[in-house]
């Protein structure tokens, strides 16, 4: 199994290994259950990977294409963890030299390929049911909203993506357990598919008929960067809480600038020569409906950067970091791990090597941007309670899910494979005054 510390320490390296990789090299084994053979393997596999990418970032056509065919003796999609992550990565960078030297070949190519809003959401699906990492964003935030609305009648929820109705279940059990009672709930859903949106709400109404619970679910069939926040069904007296799992991140896409290595640009905003960028158009409007509470999960890796290189050995990072937990925990032949590996990882790996401005909307970025961003917005930090990361782990312990864990950082929570964060978990309240840099 490959451990993500040891395979950080490789990849670094690997940035001045020619393209000719000696297999007989000697290097530090990835760990010590990896055959001789597979851990030669991986570590070629990694080296050859980084210097591919080095060729393609060069616009080196003909020695990234001799990488290329190293790899491809090499990678597999149904092979061990670094056969797997190789061929996506090679997939990726293919097709974005592809698309750089022969534009109408690769237009060819592609015209009819269909891109499937139903296997987008059959892959998270089987992502949230054998991961735990967006069940336990899902407790966290419950967690978070049920202490903020203690004593609140009127509760709203603004669900950015609720594509399973398991959190809200939840939710509504522990609402009904309230010593004051249940509130009168409402959920507003945004979803770009309408079957999602119908799906969560009958099961929520089911469930809340059940439970004697007064309910309303809105559904709203949008894209996010179309969604105005201003414009939510929220009423006067209403208490709001936002939940965005993995969402906000496709709002950095925004145009020729949009590639925000650093935040400078985003200071820059107040300038009457530089307009608001989609994303601090989207928190001022959240800002505007005066949320108690928004709990935000995004991915904890910096892949946004406008460097291909950078971007390169970012995600290389995570997602062998995420590859190696379904290795864990998932046989190599299961046909729902194909289809997370490839309808999930990989068209997020293609669209983070492949694709750049607006069409590039995979842009992760870490916790300490995204503090940035929200303060800027009009937004504080909430801590996240001991009690929540208690309750968190003893649901890691209940699921038995082995090499995951959760740690406190400042108030808000690091859902980590090992010892390397992959999701953050953050909570914020609307700070008040005219604080919005604009």
């Amino acid at each position: 199994m490959v451990m993500v510390e040891e395979t950080t320490k490789l990849i670094l390296p690997a940035l001045v290994i020619p393209i000719h990789f000696a297999y007989g090299q000697k290097e530090q084994p990835f760990s010590a259950g990896m055959g001789e053979e597979e851990e030669k393997r991986g570590l070629c596999l990694i080296h050859l990977l980084v210097a591919c990418a080095n060729q393609v970032a060069a616009g080196s056509v003909h020695h990234a294409n001799v990488g290329l065919e190293y790899i491809s003796h090499l990678a597999s999609p149904d092979g061990d963890t670094m056969q797997r992550i190789a061929a996506y990565f090679t997939e990726a960078l293919a097709d974005r030299m592809l698309k750089a030297t022969w534009p109408p070949l690769h237009r060819a190519l592609n015209s009819t390929r269909i891109h499937s809003l139903a296997d987008q959401f059959l892959a998270h699906k089987l992502f949230f049911q054998f991961c735990p990492f967006l069940n336990l964003s899902h407790a966290l935030t419950n967690q978070a909203i049920l202490q903020a609305m203690a004593g609140e009648r009127l509760v709203h929820i603004i669900d950015l993506n609720p594509f399973h109705p398991s959190q809200w279940l939840s939710l509504l059990r522990a609402l009904r357990a309230r010593p004051e009672g249940p509130p009168h709930l409402k959920i507003t859903g945004v979803h770009e598919q309408k079957e999602v949106l119908d799906h969560v709400a009958r099961r929520l109404n089911e469930e809340a008929e059940k439970l004697d619970i007064p309910f309303q679910f809105n559904s709203i069939v949008s894209r996010l960067e179309n969604l105005l926040p201003e414009r939510l069904p929220v009423k006067m007296g209403e208490a709001v809480a936002v939940a965005s799992v993995l969402q906000l991140h496709t709002l950095l896409a925004d145009g020729p600038n949009s590639s925000a290595e650093f935040l400078e640009k985003d200071v820059q905003i107040s300038s009457p020569a530089i307009p608001p960028s989609k994303l601090s158009n989207f928190l001022t409007g959240l800002w505007s409906i005066s949320p108690k509470i928004m709990v935000i999960t995004e991915q904890e890796v910096n892949d946004n950067a406008m460097n291909l290189m950078d971007r390169v050995m970012e995600s290389l990072n995570f997602y062998a970091a995420l590859f190696d937990c379904l290795e864990s925990t998932m046989p190599r032949a299961s046909l729902e791990r194909l289809k997370i590996e490839k309808m999930l990882f990989g068209e997020e790996i293609k669209n983070i090597i492949a694709c750049e401005g607006v069409h590039r909307k995979t842009r992760h970025e870490r916790l300490d941007k995204w503090n940035v961003r929200l303060e800027m917005a009009g937004f504080r930090k909430a801590a996240l309670s001991c009690h929540s990361l208690m309750l968190a782990r003893r649901l890691l312990q209940s699921w038995s899910f082995q090499g995951y864990k959760i740690r406190d950082e400042n108030g808000s929570f690091m859902i980590c494979w090992h010892d390397q964060p992959l999701f953050a978990v953050s909570a914020w309240r609307r700070r008040r005054g005219n604080t919005m840099i604009h």
